[in-house]
């Protein structure tokens, strides 16, 4: 049976050698090509590795690379720090045997963190590691809207983004760089675990159900906390432009509270005051019964 982790690592070499073409490094691109990226040789070559070894790291057989070989590999391929640190974890993970049991249970909300969101005077979220979403605050639901009449396995970031019947921003700008930083944070969970259910069913979901998805998912880009930057247009005030960002929830790993924040002063933060006056009195923070335990098993 393939290591988990050996074919994640190939699937992860195959879309970076993929988005490379030879002129980026250094190569004359020869005649009639196949591919759109670097050939299989041409990789290998770059990382002082043998063709054969190459390959068989792509296909997730028993190939254990050493941590020089990964060094050459991530200059040859140009990655970055975080693509690097996500090459040396697969590799790592992928020298170790296959754990018997894992924890997939059910994933629960701190009560710290709970209070945490009824104290913050900003929309939050609290997201699991597959991107559930697992609480939220009163002016979060006035922001984002209730989420409290779907099932609890239906309450994930990815599958909002990607239903066509419950958004229609699929055409606003920025769209698709806030999917990308989701399905990144994806990446990074699946990385962590690549045989836990809940994500093989979000993803196998998404893969038959979106072309989007399916392209967006290909890229294997990877980033274990993001922060960017949303409009939000809300009818009784008007747009919103928010910065977010993702902080660690203690002893949750995976988990993130997700925050919005807006420039103090700015006619941005008045609007948030504005709706959160005409939103209040709302529920408790936090309050979204059965969505704080989404089971991994769920499908």
């Amino acid at each position: 049976m393939t290591h988990p982790y050996a074919r994640e690592l190939g699937d992860f070499l195959r879309a970076r050698r993929g988005r490379l073409r030879p002129q980026d490094v250094g190569l004359e691109p020869g005649g009639r090509r196949r591919v759109t990226g670097l050939r299989r040789e041409e990789l290998a070559l770059l990382a002082g590795l043998s063709t054969d070894y190459y390959q068989r790291m792509e296909q997730g057989r028993e190939v254990r690379p050493s941590d020089p070989v990964l060094d050459a590999l991530a200059d040859a391929l140009g990655l970055d720090d975080e693509e690097r640190r996500h090459l040396f974890a697969l590799a790592r993970a992928a020298r170790r045997p296959v754990p018997v049991r894992a924890d997939h249970g059910p994933q629960e909300v701190p009560r710290g963190t709970l209070r945490l969101l009824g104290a913050l005077d900003t929309p939050a979220v609290v997201l699991g590691r597959h991107l559930d979403l697992l609480a939220w605050n009163p002016l979060a639901e006035a922001l984002l809207g209730s989420p409290a009449g779907l099932p609890p396995d239906r309450l994930n970031m990815l599958l909002l983004m990607f239903d066509d019947t419950l958004t229609g921003e699929r055409s606003c700008p920025g769209w698709e760089r806030q999917a990308m930083d989701y399905i990144s944070m994806m990446r990074s969970a699946v990385a962590a675990d690549p045989t836990h259910p809940r994500a093989d069913a979000l993803i196998g979901e998404l893969t038959l159900r979106s072309a989007e998805f399916r392209r967006l998912w290909a890229r294997h880009d990877v980033a274990s906390s993001v922060s960017g930057a949303k409009t939000f247009r809300v009818p009784e005030v008007g747009d919103i432009a928010l910065d977010w960002d993702t902080y660690p929830v203690p002893g949750r790993p995976g988990a993130v509270v997700l925050v919005y924040t807006a420039e103090p002063g700015s006619a941005d933060a008045e609007r948030l005051r504005l709706l959160a006056s005409l939103r209040a009195p709302g529920p408790a923070p936090g309050a979204v019964g059965p969505a704080a335990r989404v089971d991994a098993r769920s499908r």
